[in-house]
């Protein structure tokens, strides 16, 4: 079941009035851990809690940061990296939408990754900073869809190692983008499982699946259509950060986010067309009830007719006084019943039920 109220809160931390580039930590943060992948042509190098400092000329460096429970850890890589105060508001106050921000020494970018669960789907915001040679990711938790990333680095014949950190920012997007596929690929298959559910019989229970599944579609929708903007705003952006080889991945990457926003629409428009089946179905199945109730009715209708003339207390009633009358009521009672269930059944009334 999911949690009441969940799905719709905002994880406000600061408080209205609050100056600019107040950050509030959430107490229920997890410790940051830190992850520093240096590369170049010639090689790379992956360290666990690295000293916090820009990469030296020559390589581009790739700090990772998952957790953001401690605030001293935050201001030294703001420090070390000289970013924006209103950016780092950002990175803690997690009900950013997904947006693009150029600075003066920086262009912040705010992704939303998805982490499909039992409880529905959950998205993550992903803050990520752009310099000259380094690229700065934060996370909520730990996990994440990045491995075929780092797969890319520690592959000595990849062209990523030769590339710079605009085209390591790329691919970071590219990644999100296309994390977003594998979970419309479960939805359309409990689509499928749930419209062929519906058709063979409504049951009460498949109304909150379809209720749940469109919740999620809804998350996904929230989630992608401001990345297509953000997107958007990159390729319009003037800004050098990005040269011109990575703008024409980011071009693609920009139509990933327009296929994800079609399929997004379309299974929203089954989800909306399973209530209406469902409800049909629901509608078609109380018909055949009232069918067959009418039906029993419309029989003992004469026979509760003729019972009601020979329940009257009159002591002048011929029938109640000879030894076949009984008999011959009921016979009489059965023939007629008999009689209606036939023609019932020459108009097409008892049809079979499914």
């Amino acid at each position: 079941m999911r949690k009441p109220g969940s799905k719709y809160a905002k994880r406000r931390r600061n408080p209205p009035g609050s100056a600019p580039g107040t950050i509030t930590i959430d107490p229920e943060a997890t410790a940051p851990r830190l992850h520093a992948i240096r590369f170049s042509p010639e090689g790379i190098t992956e360290t666990e809690t690295p000293d916090i400092a820009p990469p030296p000329a020559g390589s581009i460096l790739w700090l990772n940061v998952e957790g953001l429970g401690d605030r001293t850890t935050l201001d030294r890589i703001a420090q070390a990296f000289s970013l924006h105060p209103l950016a780092m508001e950002d990175v803690v106050n997690l009900h950013q939408r997904p947006k693009a921000e150029d600075y003066d020494d920086h262009h912040f970018i705010v992704l939303r990754m998805p982490h499909p669960n039992a409880m529905g789907l959950v998205t993550e915001q992903v803050s990520l900073f752009l310099t000259d040679n380094a690229v700065i990711t934060f996370q909520e938790r730990a996990g994440d869809v990045f491995d075929p990333v780092r797969a890319r680095l520690r592959n000595a014949k990849s062209s990523i190692r030769t590339r710079g950190a605009d085209y390591l920012t790329y691919a970071l997007i590219d990644a999100v983008i296309d994390a977003y596929f594998p979970v419309l690929d479960l939805f359309a298959e409990r689509l499928e499982m749930l419209e062929d559910a519906v058709v063979a019989g409504a049951k009460d229970t498949q109304i909150s699946t379809i209720h749940d599944l469109k919740q999620d579609l809804m998350a996904v929708r929230r989630a992608v259509w401001p990345m297509r903007d953000m997107l958007s705003t990159i390729l319009r952006d003037s800004d050098d950060r990005f040269s011109e080889p990575t703008r024409l991945f980011l071009r693609d990457v920009h139509d990933h986010t327009f296929q994800l926003i079609d399929m997004i629409e379309t299974y929203r428009d089954i989800a909306s067309g399973l209530v209406d089946i469902f409800l049909s179905s629901q509608a078609n199945r109380m018909n055949e009830v009232m069918k067959v109730l009418t039906l029993i009715a419309t029989i003992f209708i004469p026979l509760t007719f003729i019972v009601g003339v020979y329940g009257m207390n009159f002591t002048d009633m011929p029938e109640l006084h000879w030894r076949w009358g009984y008999p011959a009521v009921m016979g009489a009672m059965a023939v007629i019943a008999a009689a209606l269930v036939v023609w019932f059944h020459r108009k097409g009334w008892l049809g079979s039920r499914r």
